[in-house]
């Protein structure tokens, strides 16, 4: 079993600018997705992009000399947040299929919500105070005056993708409980990371099939740049980074930065797409920017 970690109590600017760097590209992976996904259908995609993950986990492992298959009690607990994770990612593939983009990324983002209601039953450390709740939910709040244009009519479609989006957004904060209370807490980042893109790269495959999607490997230089960097930034080097936060930096504090990557997305489309800059996206971006600084504060 590996040594216990030194964790701190809150988040230092090396921890921030990592959290801003991830967050910044989670975003404009969301414009990747978006350009690939209508010559790349999405749980094929997603296989493609796990697949390759896991097999650059196993070689940073081995180069690193990280052990990942020696027993060390974390079996269970890893395979079920793999399974959590490959959860969350099904329901985001599937939600999108019934509701908007916009709404789903709304009910995507409690995840923080899970993360602050739950872990500090099991780690009193991570309790936020008065003041950071305030910082949570402004930034949602913000999150969700952003994207509000997309909740003008409501179909029972839409309601369906949007019970499924919060799913996903559940099993997300589930997934960051369980590792946070589990025998993973002490694992590697490597380790950790591992089970969650092998399992995925297990389950993605049979959902893209059992959903009747087209497999192939003809696409366009495009498509396979956009998968090559969905797969080494996105699930390689970002998440590896997350899982590494994960171990030594407060989860709680940590959530609140997630709150970045919608809007992130929102001015990668304005700098890239073309789409228009509005009030709404400026008051979003700083009524997030203000719920960390409050989530962050020191007591």
């Amino acid at each position: 079993m590996t040594a216990p970690v030194a964790r701190k109590a809150h988040l230092d600017r090396l921890a921030i600018g990592l959290l801003v760097a991830c967050c910044a590209f989670w975003g404009f992976q969301q414009i990747l997705i978006k350009s690939t996904v209508d010559e790349v259908p999405p749980l094929w995609q997603a296989s493609l992009r796990f697949l390759g993950a896991t097999v650059l986990l196993a070689i940073w492992c081995r180069w690193r000399a990280v052990p990942l298959f020696q027993r060390d009690g974390t079996g269970r607990a890893g395979v079920l947040a793999g399974l959590l994770f490959a959860g969350e990612f099904a329901g985001i593939y599937l939600g999108l299929q019934h509701t908007s983009a916009s709404r789903l990324t709304v009910f995507l983002y409690t995840s923080p919500f899970v993360v602050a209601l739950l872990l500090p039953r099991f780690v009193p450390s991570e309790r936020l105070r008065p003041l950071q709740w305030t910082g949570l939910l402004l930034a949602f709040a913000s999150v969700a005056v952003a994207f509000s244009e997309g909740f003008a009519h409501s179909s029972r479609t839409q309601l369906m993708g949007d019970a499924i989006a919060l799913a996903a957004g559940t099993l997300w904060g589930l997934t960051t409980l369980l590792i946070r209370t589990s025998r993973l807490a002490q694992a590697s980042p490597e380790k950790t990371l591992f089970y969650q893109v092998a399992v995925t790269a297990a389950v993605a495959p049979l959902l893209s099939l059992a959903l009747g999607e087209p497999w192939g490997w003809g696409y366009s230089g495009q498509a396979w740049v956009s998968i090559g960097l969905q797969t080494v930034v996105g699930a390689f080097a970002s998440y590896l980074t997350w899982m590494w936060l994960l171990r030594h930096y407060p989860a709680t504090q940590m959530s609140s930065f997630v709150f970045l990557t919608p809007v992130f997305a929102l001015l990668f489309g304005v700098g890239l797409l073309g789409e228009p800059l509005t009030l709404q996206l400026v008051l979003a971006l700083l009524g997030v920017a203000v719920g960390i600084v409050l989530v962050s504060r020191k007591a």
